[in-house]
């Protein structure tokens, strides 16, 4: 008897995989075009080496159009408006409107076990909500990802948690939902309880913990109740230098031990420290899969500007941001000219242009200058050397900071901008806006001054005398 499908197999000739693959046979589904089906394929690989496989990855939001009404009188006057608003628009062609943000669109990977995957971009790149897809908090709109193995999130503060259990209770609450036993979640717990330093509130509802003990006491239950993945968002930046320190090593211990992580963070020097492979996410599409060192490099200078300037013409901020604009960012040698190639024995300027838009009572502009491979150097800002301790009146203003003559070595290096309000608010976070490099003039690094180790080489004072040999006793 035949089959209404047919059954064949796809060798990729680059390797070992290939797939099964199953096919509708036109003549048995006369009112469906078969060559747009997609059936699911399985693919005849290492399957027992991958923990996370996605594909055709999706997910879009419907985007608002309309507020709700703050008052009755607002709700009445809305309602009566629809009919009029009903027959007065008629959509055309030149209606470009559309209402459907696709956070992800057809992202595919796969991680092996034990890998340390990191996971970059830019702010509305899509993902956390890659992350949340993997944890199974939110379902993708199309396209699958298949998990294999035990998932451990700390996605957001209080993620899993319930605010009105105490700290005891939710970490066996959280145990549980990762299908641990009673014993295995207190073998554990000396260790979770140690490490999130919240022994006197631990039987307190942690909905009366500071989002510090929050975020220690979620992080120390994702990391030490052994799950054998474990996502991570860029909540780790809330926490103090000294956590962000014992977060780190924590899950360098993590993937030392042969469990995978999956990264999401702003800090090029953290991925790069934890990190193998790394993927690189666009307005939700996947833009690169690589080692990480590849591909923080591509993703910092993708769109930095190279020569020597960068302007937006109506302002910059982060979302949301009104108190602060940035209109330009320039690279100015010591001729006053704007350049991107600097000699390394002259010094240079940074300067940013920007407008304050009401009285702030401290803002601060400053610079971040690192590596290609994500190593922050230096971050220097406008208010560091204010008496008025960076208070601001609205207006325009030019900072710039002077760059001295023989501190860098020669390479290429990055200019990233932040701008805000320490502890109160960030304002604005320019990442990789311009890159440049330090040219060798045949000072050190030339035949009789061999090229220098490390990232910076500074021109210090020295004092040397000679003493007259003086004869041992």
């Amino acid at each position: 008897m035949l089959r209404p499908y047919r059954i064949s197999t796809k060798v990729d000739n680059t390797s070992v995989c290939g797939k099964i693959c199953v096919e509708l046979i036109p003549s048995y589904y006369p009112f469906v075009d078969c060559h747009r089906i997609e059936i699911l394929v399985v693919d005849i690989c290492s399957v027992s080496d991958v923990v996370i496989r996605a594909e055709k990855l999706s997910k879009r939001y419907r985007l608002s159009q309309s507020q709700h009404s703050a008052t009755l009188r607002d709700e009445i006057a809305h309602t009566f408006a629809l009919p009029r608003r009903f027959f007065s628009h008629h959509p055309t062609g030149n209606d470009k409107t559309d209402p459907w943000l696709w956070a992800l669109r057809d992202v595919e990977f796969a991680i092996n076990d034990g890998e340390a995957v990191g996971v970059i971009g830019r702010n509305g790149a899509g993902k956390s909500t890659l992350l949340k897809i993997l944890a199974r908090i939110t379902m993708p709109t199309a396209g699958f990802a298949h998990i294999r193995g035990r998932i451990g999130s700390l996605i957001e503060i209080g993620t899993g948690f319930h605010p009105e259990l105490s700290g005891r209770e939710n970490i066996f609450l959280n145990g549980a939902i990762l299908g641990m036993k009673h014993r295995e979640i207190q073998r554990q717990f000396d260790e979770i309880v140690a490490f999130a330093e919240v022994e006197k509130f631990l039987d307190t509802p942690v909905k009366h913990y500071s989002s510090g003990m929050y975020l220690r006491l979620a992080f120390a239950v994702a990391a030490h109740l052994n799950p054998e993945i474990l996502l991570v968002d860029e909540v780790l930046a809330v926490g103090d230098a000294e956590f962000q320190k014992k977060c780190l090593g924590k899950m360098s211990d993590v993937t030392q031990s042969g469990r995978t992580v999956l990264f999401v963070s702003h800090n090029m020097g953290a991925v790069n420290r934890l990190c193998t492979r790394t993927l690189w996410l666009d307005q939700g599409k996947l833009v690169m899969d690589g080692p990480t060192d590849q591909v923080i490099a591509q993703y910092l200078t993708s769109k930095a500007g190279a020569r020597g300037a960068v302007e937006w013409q109506h302002g910059i901020a982060n979302d949301g941001v009104d108190e602060l604009e940035i209109y330009s960012v320039r690279l100015v040698n010591s001729a006053g000219q704007v350049a991107s190639n600097f000699d390394v024995q002259k010094s240079f300027t940074v300067e940013i242009r920007y407008r304050i838009n009401k009285a702030l009572p401290y803002c601060r502009v400053g610079v971040l200058l690192g590596t290609y491979d994500g190593t922050l150097l230096f971050e220097t800002y406008d208010a560091d050397d204010e008496k008025n301790l960076g208070r601001r009146h609205p207006g325009e203003y030019i900072a710039a900071c002077q760059i001295p003559a023989d501190l860098l070595n020669p390479g290429n290096y990055i200019i990233s901008i932040n701008a805000g309000m320490p502890n109160i608010k960030n304002l604005a976070f320019l990442e990789g806006v311009l890159v440049f490099s330090i040219e060798d003039t045949g000072a050190v690094g030339s035949p009789l001054h061999p090229k220098r180790g490390g990232v910076i080489r500074p021109k210090l004072n020295w004092n040397c005398i000679e003493v007259n040999n003086v004869a041992l006793a």
